[in-house]
């Protein structure tokens, strides 16, 4: 299954969650394409959105080469196959995850205009993302959700691997993903259109203050 773009992507997610409507969720969105599958779910809802923010950590050195991800409130997800083979020091790690840790922060103030996460405790919790590859960032969200005292946590993605979603499927209470993979390309590859998504676009599609329902959209810039 193809996509035509992270909006067509979100709705077909929408459909699948209707079960969910009425029932008060919350939709949060990994910035930044997730939040553009999160806003079609959201509006679908009827219910509030906000995001949920996690940084990859890159190896010293090989930036590109994920050797973990950092969340909200000081998670820190590491993967230990890929530490014990780059030889990677305790030091060099912490190291590397408060540097992600502080742009996440100063990451948050930015597309949150300064206002606090949506609180989560007893609720639950719809996490959207346009895609997962690796599992590391969507992993370090899922902590942040149950350290946050998420009651239920459904997620949704449009293409995934198939032994990830197995993975992660232990840590949620519902998975929802169209297209599973057993030999997963770039996400990108899925989409027809993946255009890049600026932390502007991220603000735009937010409801100004926290627990709003989303105003619907009716006109579109970029992938919104």
């Amino acid at each position: 299954m193809e996509f035509e773009n992270r909006r067509q992507a979100g709705r077909e997610l929408a459909e699948r969650l209707g079960y969910l409507h009425g029932r008060h969720p919350i939709v949060l969105g990994l910035p930044r394409g997730g939040v553009v599958v999160a806003r079609q779910i959201a509006d679908a809802l009827e219910a509030p959105l906000d995001v949920l923010l996690v940084r990859k950590i890159g190896a010293p050195g090989r930036p590109e080469l994920a050797i973990g991800a950092v969340g909200e409130g000081g998670v820190i997800v590491t993967n230990t196959d890929i530490l014990r083979r780059l030889r990677l020091t305790q030091q060099e790690v912490d190291e590397a995850a408060r540097r992600e840790l502080a742009e996440l922060d100063r990451r948050a103030v930015v597309l949150r205009r300064g206002r606090p996460p949506l609180p989560v405790t007893g609720r639950t919790v719809v996490l959207a993302d346009d895609g997962i590859a690796t599992g590391a960032s969507v992993k370090a969200a899922l902590r942040v959700l149950r350290a946050r005292g998420a009651s239920r946590i459904v997620l949704a993605v449009p293409v995934a691997p198939a032994d990830v979603l197995e993975e992660l499927s232990h840590s949620t209470d519902h998975t929802i993903c169209p297209n599973p993979r057993v030999w997963m390309r770039a996400v990108g590859n899925w989409y027809r259109d993946f255009s890049e998504v600026s932390d502007a676009d991220v603000v735009a599609l937010l409801p100004e203050q926290p627990g709003d329902v989303p105003e619907q959209v009716t006109g579109h810039s970029r992938d919104r």
